[in-house]
């Protein structure tokens, strides 16, 4: 694993407050040369049965499931967990040894009640945490509905999968249709620092899962973590990318997830610095990667110190800040603008929703203008997005655009360059007219 760091300015001024911004590239190792050596992968599904989920949903599910059994091996570990006002353990997680089994227990779904997500989150978390060794486990929530039932808190469905991290079992989750609850798939996601999926189609739904299963099955890093140690001359720190993250004794400790083979990922740091009195090369911070590496699963640690050059305030006037650097927290700046606006919309602020949007489209036009090659082709497909939320909230349409937007931002501030699992596109021309959500049986 490689760790690389970039200011996005080189020097501060003496006896000046400032901020000092940091661009982190993580590239994960490669596969290993022998293809055949992975170490077995635990995979446990929770699944909505629900009334809402009837028909081309759960058959799309369904069929999903079934062929993502095909691109795992005897040795891994598979479980599903089916809900609706009740839980049922329909295959207990354990090796694949007899797929057609479980192909014929995933064709018995059938629906049914209504929508106690927690249930089935919470006793999928059990399954999970019995068989998953020391590579962890990973658990798909998988639903269409808003949850009426159980736990329906998003902050305290957010601890419960901060917590199953802390056992390396990381939770991802699917919304389907337009009728989920956006805030609650987005809470459980980042505590379990997973992936955050929005499918209106089925066909979309069967492509995310099938990422998922293949990111899963590519990883060659679990359980990382960066723990940033703030030196005194530091006031605040800022974590850009909105990542989980706990403070500690002497700084802050952000979990990062899983890594899959060749991926670089993303983050920015910004420090908030007060005037510092010194001339000279000064420590900002160290960073300290963490990670388990497989198959061995041997945990490796790399560190990079930070420094900062204190000058005279005639000598920092003249700096010229990483165009990069820079540009990358523009970008990221539009994504906790698109979180903000999937909030507004889930609570019907149409107006504080599109204000929001506004301003993001217009700091990506302007970064635009004279953009880092490397980054133009990110910002292109950016200010795509925000054309398409600015059109759907203007029509009208908040359930898509929270949907949208919650999934969209999530995945670019936690994932950040990560290849699999990418955001939803928008579809190309206007939409039509926003359906009504489907309701749960009770």
């Amino acid at each position: 694993m490689r760790i690389t760091a970039h200011l996005d300015v080189e020097m501060i001024a003496i006896e000046t407050d400032d901020q000092l911004s940091v661009m982190i590239e993580l590239n994960a190792p490669p596969a290993p040369d022998d293809a055949g050596e992975r170490v077995p992968s635990t995979l446990q599904v929770v699944l909505d049965r629900s009334g809402s989920m009837e028909g081309g949903r759960l058959a799309g599910a369904k069929t999903a499931l079934t062929s993502l059994l095909d691109r795992l091996d005897p040795h891994d570990y598979f479980g599903l967990v089916i809900f609706d006002g009740q839980v049922e353990v329909a295959v207990p997680a354990g090796r694949l040894t007899d797929k057609a089994a479980v192909k014929r227990a995933i064709a018995g779904v059938h629906t049914r009640g209504s929508t106690d997500l927690s249930g089935g989150y919470l006793r999928g978390l059990q399954e999970a945490r019995r068989v998953a060794g020391s590579a962890g486990a990973t658990v798909l929530i998988i639903s269409d509905g808003h949850a009426n039932a159980g736990i329906t808190d998003p902050d305290g469905l957010a601890r419960v999968a901060a917590e199953a991290y802390t056992h390396r079992v990381t939770t991802s989750t699917l919304g389907f249709g337009l009728g989920y609850d956006e805030r609650i798939m987005s809470a459980i996601a980042r505590g379990g620092s997973g992936n955050e999926h929005f499918a209106e189609e089925p066909d979309t739904a069967v492509a995310l899962i099938a990422g998922e299963v293949e990111g899963l099955l590519a990883q060659t890093a679990q359980a990382a973590s960066l723990h940033v140690r703030l030196t005194p001359v530091v006031r605040g720190l800022l974590v850009v990318n909105d990542l989980p993250a706990n403070t500690v004794e002497d700084g802050v400790l952000i979990e990062l997830g899983g890594f899959y083979a060749d991926e670089t990922r993303k983050l920015v740091l910004t420090f908030d610095i007060p005037g510092v009195t010194a001339l000279g090369l000064t420590e900002v911070a160290t960073l300290t990667f963490t990670y388990v590496e497989l198959p061995t699963l041997v945990q490796h640690t790399v560190t990079v110190p930070l420094h900062v050059n204190v000058v005279p305030g005639d000598q920092a006037a003249g700096r010229v800040p990483d165009p990069v650097v820079r540009t990358e927290l523009i970008y990221l700046r539009a994504q906790q603008a698109k979180r903000r606006a999937s909030s507004h919309l889930s609570s019907g602020d149409m107006d504080g929703a599109l204000q929001e949007i506004q301003q993001a489209q217009r700091e990506i036009a302007q970064a635009q203008i004279g953009a880092p090659e490397q980054l133009a082709a990110d910002l292109a497909e950016e200010a795509q997005a925000l054309n398409y939320l600015a059109r759907e909230t203007e029509a009208g349409s908040a359930l898509r655009a929270a949907k949208y937007a919650s999934a969209s931002s999530s995945a670019r501030l936690q994932k950040r360059g990560r290849a699999y699992n990418t955001p939803p596109v928008p579809p190309v021309g206007e939409q039509n007219a926003e359906a009504e959500p489907e309701q749960d049986g009770s």
